[in-house]
């Protein structure tokens, strides 16, 4: 923090009135704590420290100065997870349903700019639009949005169709191509935002590509399926699901971490929708709601929904320790609350 103020940059307090505060920099987040001191802090205005003054003996003066305030307590700041749960939450009043939505055009929602979001965020700027990035929020006539689900994989299957009637690699998808053949059925730019989020752009010998994320795709297409059913017969759904997802893709479950869960336990086996982004931001809340979902968990199992609680340096094992019990059920190691859930 010293080398950001010594740059010129400013840090920022961030939190409304029913909020803890939060010190952010351009790129980080610490928690505000006040500590006490034994030793009493003086404030002196112009104060000089030994470094700057002159280290010759002979020519020392004492000097005068005036103390303009003290204090026993200063605040104590610690690297903290920045807040983002409630980014996703403000953009999902009033999710993007395309240019012609009457929802869209009547909506009585806010929309918020950068400005509005570093008001109401507690993270750094960097921090929430990385996170902008991870969720696929684009600016709309200089709004950030999300776009409805529906109408996202309404995007998706335009582009999918168009790479499958033209034959193309999934690796080489010219963009130049997909806005001329999509822009009569959507906005160019939403053609390009579902591009970038489901591919990555690089230019070859001039022209704009993407390689499309198999894993990205099908997951998505998985959560399509999933959403309107409470639970899917898991052998059915991984039919259903290779079928859905586009020619030359391999769908796996791997793939759904932090999206959906097998339940093991039954017969026959199942799966059903649990987002990680549905779930409370203190860890205390969501091991709470994960072990009331579930009484009992393997690592491998509850690893997704808890990676992203890790502070720095922190492990998921860290984590599992302080907020579960472990025990040995069928020689497989598994984690349980260490308070009643009522």
């Amino acid at each position: 923090l010293c080398a950001e103020l010594e740059a010129g940059r400013s840090l920022v307090i961030r939190g409304e009135k029913d909020e803890q505060a939060v010190l952010c920099s351009k790129d980080k987040t610490y928690d505000m704590k006040i500590a006490d001191t034994s030793n009493m802090l003086l404030f002196v205005p112009g104060c000089k420290t030994p470094e700057q003054l002159n280290a010759d003996l002979a020519s020392c003066n004492i000097i005068h100065s005036q103390i303009a305030g003290f204090s026993n307590n200063y605040w104590e700041l610690r690297r903290c997870r920045p807040k983002l749960k409630k980014l996703r939450k403000l953009l999902m009043e009033d999710p993007y349903e395309g240019p012609n939505s009457q929802e869209d055009q009547t909506s009585t929602f806010s929309k918020y700019t950068t400005e509005d979001l570093l008001s109401l965020i507690q993270a750094s700027e960097e921090e929430i639009l990385h996170q902008l990035q991870i969720i696929n929020a684009c600016k709309i006539e200089g709004y950030w949005r999300i776009l409805e689900f529906n109408y996202e994989m309404k995007l998706l299957d335009h582009v999918t169709q168009l790479i499958d009637s033209e034959s193309w690699s999934l690796n080489k998808v010219p963009l130049h191509t997909c806005l001329e053949e999509l822009g009569s059925l959507e906005p160019r730019e939403m053609i390009e935002h579902i591009l970038l989020s489901y591919g990555r752009k690089y230019i070859d010998d001039g022209e704009v590509y993407f390689e499309m994320h198999e894993d990205k795709i099908c997951r998505a297409i998985a959560q399509m399926l999933l959403q309107n059913a409470v639970k899917f017969n898991l052998s059915e759904f991984q039919e259903v699901w290779q079928q859905s997802v586009p020619e030359g893709m391999t769908t796996r479950l791997d793939q759904l971490k932090g999206l959906a869960l097998v339940d093991k336990s039954s017969r026959p086996e199942t799966i059903f929708l649990l987002k990680v982004e549905d779930l409370p931001e203190d860890n205390q809340e969501r091991f709470n709601s994960l072990f009331s979902i579930r009484e009992k968990w393997t690592e491998v199992d509850i690893t997704p929904y808890i990676q992203d609680l890790c502070a720095e340096k922190q492990t998921v094992g860290a984590l599992l320790t302080k907020y579960a019990r472990s025990s040995m059920l069928n020689g497989v190691k598994v984690y349980n609350s260490r308070r009643p859930i009522s």
